[in-house]
């Protein structure tokens, strides 16, 4: 390493968001311009740790060379950091802005000091990469004469289109949406995850000779099995995008939503028209409660505070987690600790107080007249009381309350799979409903039928999706070819598959 003494030296510093009650004004990205300087120091401290967990199978899914490309971002060499950094990661733009970091988690600095600054710096390298014209189409040199038809633009169908065209396949990529990307396009809100900056990507990918087709709903309008027939493969990389309901008295209540269809529809309609079109969920002026955390319920809690809510609430049926690691969750585990996200931050600046409540069941939804949410039912639960032969909890004696809303947010995680395509096909799935293909190899039940992503593994990071995208490429050249050159996680770089 280029500064042995580095992680003694220097301590960790983070690039800073925008200030919350400036950035909460619009939809433009959270995050500042980071200062190069600060960057180099930070890649300093990076330890020639001899086992770099970062690389584990505790952290980055997709071996990302991290301790290489922290080192060449220290001594300035920024245009083979990058180069470092494409041979693992298709969209290093996509998991540097939105990917919560397994690999500091996993960093063997973070056993003593806080860990490196590993996704900052991930985020600086294709950045800069961008800015400086080093990220340009490379279509490949020649063709096979084979193609593969892709039924999903999310993160996994799009890194193994990459890394199919990349070999000289055909590609065509078939989307739902009106617009290519999937998760990312529409299930990531634009300060998180701005839509040019997928966007650029996306043409590169077209300039490379991967064809999109949007408004295309494999299964109902276009046929699997016709694109099995026409293709001499088939990739599923659909998502898991059944959502978790809350199935209790006034659900049908206007004013309860998913998640998704309140964050989508917000994007589209910012996408179109500005919001001017007025063609989407609006939070103004009302009281908001998001039920469920994660990303997603932080997501919607940023998208509310951005429309001008009166008040926002987000709750949590299960425990607040701990400040610091317990014992039974040790290094180099992902931290299971207490976090503040974006969103919450911006709601303790603007309304003076986390909206977190934790330990809270929501009992019912309540109506006025015409039909209009305008309350929950709510109990504290103690999970120290499980119920006998019931849920592994019990509701406080006493606790019940209602709290006012005219907007309820459902962020309660995913299901699995819609089921129309794999039942058209004839594909067996898991006791979960996802589609049997092991890791790996990703091949379904079907000949010529491989699967990838959420929809194989259930609701996962963006960071996962692109593990799949990458090794499912592999297998798929691998069945057309023979053998394969590409690169896959778990497979060509050394760490355990999963």
């Amino acid at each position: 390493m280029g500064k042995p003494t580095g992680f003694k030296d220097y301590q960790r510093e983070t690039v800073p968001y925008r200030e919350p009650l400036v950035r909460i004004t619009d939809f433009a990205e959270i995050f500042t311009d980071p200062d190069e300087q600060q960057l180099r120091t930070q890649g300093a401290r990076c330890m020639d740790c001899g086992v770099p967990f970062c690389q584990s199978s505790s952290g980055c899914p997709i071996d990302n060379l991290i301790p290489e490309w922290n080192d060449l971002v220290y001594e300035g060499r920024w245009q083979e950091a990058l180069e470092q950094l494409h041979k693992t990661n298709n969209f290093p733009e996509f998991t540097g802005r939105t990917c919560p970091a397994p690999c500091e988690g996993a960093c063997v600095l973070g056993i003593i000091d806080p860990a490196v600054t590993i996704k900052n710096i991930e985020n600086a390298i294709v950045d800069r990469g961008w800015e400086e014209g080093w990220i340009i189409p490379q279509p490949p040199a020649t063709r096979t004469g084979k193609s593969v038809a892709i039924v999903g633009s999310g993160p996994a169908g799009l890194a193994a289109a990459a890394q199919l065209n990349s070999v000289g396949h055909q590609v065509t990529v078939y989307e739902r949406s009106d617009r290519i990307g999937g998760l990312l396009m529409y299930g990531i809100p634009n300060m998180k995850l701005d839509k040019q900056v997928v966007q650029r990507r996306l043409d590169q990918m077209e300039q490379e000779g991967v064809t999109f087709v949007t408004n295309a709903d494999v299964g109902r309008g276009v046929d699997p099995a016709e694109l099995l027939q026409q293709n001499d493969a088939l990739l599923l990389a659909t998502g898991a995008t059944r959502p978790r309901d809350l199935p209790i008295e006034g659900r049908e209540l206007e004013g309860v939503h998913f998640a998704m269809d309140f964050l989508t529809a917000n994007t589209r309609s910012l996408l179109d028209s500005n919001h001017q079109d007025g063609n989407f969920i609006s939070a103004r002026d009302k009281n908001v409660v998001v039920i469920g955390g994660g990303d997603t319920g932080c997501d919607c809690i940023g998208t509310s505070i951005r429309h001008g809510c009166k008040s926002l609430v987000n709750l949590e049926i299960v425990p607040q987690p701990p400040a610091e690691r317990a014992d039974s969750n040790p290094w180099p585990q992902w931290p299971r600790i207490f976090r503040t996200d974006y969103g919450h931050a911006e709601v303790a600046e603007k309304f003076g107080a986390d909206p977190r409540q934790f330990e809270v069941e929501t009992l019912e939804f309540i109506g006025d007249d015409n039909g209009q949410l305008a309350g929950l039912k709510i109990s504290q639960v103690d999970w120290s009381k499980p119920v006998e032969g019931g849920p592994p909890f019990s509701r406080v004696e006493g606790s019940e309350q209602v709290i006012e809303a005219e907007l309820v947010l459902l962020a309660m995680g995913f299901l699995g799979p819609e089921q129309y395509v794999p039942e058209l096909l004839g594909i067996d799935t898991d006791t979960r409903s996802n589609y049997q293909a092991e890791h790996g190899r990703f091949a379904t039940s079907v000949e010529g039928v491989f699967a990838a992503g959420d929809c194989r593994r259930g609701q996962s990071l963006v960071v996962w999706a692109i593990n799949e995208g990458r090794g499912s490429a592999r297998a798929i050249d691998q069945f057309l070819m023979g053998s394969s050159n590409l690169a896959a996680p778990g497979v060509t770089m050394g760490s355990v598959m999963a």
